[in-house]
C-alpha cells in the first residue's frame, strides 16, 4: 500500500465529506496545527494538530511534490531533547541565510558565521544546527485533497546518487537536467535499509496525466501549500533559553534534536562530485528505466 489509511477499509475521503468537520468534531479535536507526514522511527506517520492520527509501516510511499520551501531550513536547540517534552528551538532560519526576524536570541547575524554551524559543534563531527528541507506534498491517489508538510532531514537531502536511489537534492537535479518538473511526476520516497536512522531516497514512478498535473499546479498556489513550506514561529522571549548578547561569546552546544522530531538529519561532510553530462531522453523513456523495483 502507498497510502496512509484513515479508514480500516482503506477508503479515501469522499468529496462530500472533505473539509466538512462540524462544530462537534472541532470541539473534540481542539486547535489544529496543520497536517504533517513524519518519518520518526522509520514509519510514515500522519500528524494533525501535533497528534498522530494514522501511520503506514511500508518502506515506501508515493507523493506528488507540489511546493518546496526556499533554501534549506536550519534549526538549533540549546536544550537537550527529552521524549514527550515540547522543547522549542532557540534559533532558526527559514532559508538558511539569516535567523528569522522573530527569533528572540539569534546565535549569529548570519548562518554562515554561526558557531553552531561549525563541524564538531554537535555530537561527534556533526553540526549543532540542523538542516532540513520542507516540502508540500499530496498523496498520489488524492492530488486534489489534503496537503501535507514533509520535512526532509539533511541525510535525505544532501549526498550523492546511488543508481536510481537519490537524495532529494540529487533527485531534483536529475529531473531538472532532463527538463522534467517535479510537480509533474509521482515521486516515491523509500527508506534506505542500509542506514541506522530513517533516511529517504527518491525516484520518479510515472508522469502525471495532464489533468493530474493541472490539479497539482493549482494545489501549489493554495494557502495550505504555502503554510506547509512556511517556517515561522510565534514565540515569547521566555520560551527560549537566554543566550549571550555577544555572538562571539555564544557557547558551542554539543547536543541538538532533529527538526520535526524526526531522526537521521545530521549533516555530513561531502566531496562535490564532478557534473556528468546527461543525454536528453523522453519523459516516458526515463521513467520506464525505473519501472522495475530492485527489491
Amino acid at each position: 500500500m502507498s497510502n496512509i489509511s484513515l479508514f480500516k477499509s482503506g477508503s479515501v475521503i469522499p468529496d462530500y465529506l472533505r473539509d466538512s468537520a462540524d462544530e462537534a468534531t472541532k470541539a473534540i479535536a481542539g486547535s489544529s496545527g496543520g497536517k504533517t507526514i513524519s518519518i520518526k522511527g522509520g514509519v510514515w506517520r500522519m500528524i494533525v494538530g501535533g497528534e498522530e492520527v494514522a501511520k503506514n509501516e511500508d518502506r515506501a510511499m508515493n507523493f506528488v511534490v507540489i511546493a518546496s520551501g526556499k533554501g534549506v531550513t536550519r534549526t538549533f536547540y540549546a536544550e537537550q531533547y527529552q521524549e514527550g517534552k515540547d522543547i522549542k528551538p532557540s534559533c532558526w532560519s527559514a532559508e538558511g541565510i539569516v535567523p528569522n526576524e522573530e527569533v528572540p536570541n539569534p546565535q549569529a547575524k548570519r548562518c554562515d558565521q554561526c558557531p553552531q554551524n561549525v563541524e564538531g559543534s554537535g555530537d561527534g563531527k556533526s553540526r549543532a544546527c540542523r538542516y532540513s528541507k520542507r516540502l508540500a506534498v499530496t498523496l498520489e491517489n488524492d492530488i486534489s485533497g489534503n496537503v501535507y508538510r514533509l520535512s526532509v532531514p539533511a541525510k535525505s537531502y544532501f549526498g550523492r546518487a546511488d543508481g536510481e536511489k537519490m537524495p532529494l537534492q540529487a533527485y531534483g537535479k536529475f529531473l531538472s537536467g532532463h527538463g522534467i518538473p517535479i510537480t509533474g511526476v509521482v515521486t516515491e520516497a523509500r527508506f534506505d535499509t542500509g542506514e541506522a536512522v530513517p533516511v529517504m531516497k527518491f525516484r520518479a514512478v510515472r508522469p502525471l496525466s495532464q489533468a493530474e498535473w493541472e490539479t497539482a499546479k493549482a494545489q501549489s498556489s493554495t494557502e495550505d501549500s504555502r503554510q506547509a513550506v512556511d517556517f515561522k514561529m510565534v514565540v515569547k522571549e521566555s520560551d527560549t533559553p537566554a543566550l549571550p548578547q555577544s555572538f562571539q561569546d555564544a557557547p558551542v552546544v554539543k547536543k541538538a534534536v532533529a527538526d520535526d522530531a524526526d531522526e537521521g538529519d545530521t549533516p555530513v561532510k561531502r566531496v562535490k562530485a564532478k557534473p556528468q553530462a546527461d543525454t536528453p531522453k523522453a519523459v516516458d523513456a526515463i521513467l520506464d528505466e525505473w519501472a522495475t523495483d530492485d527489491e
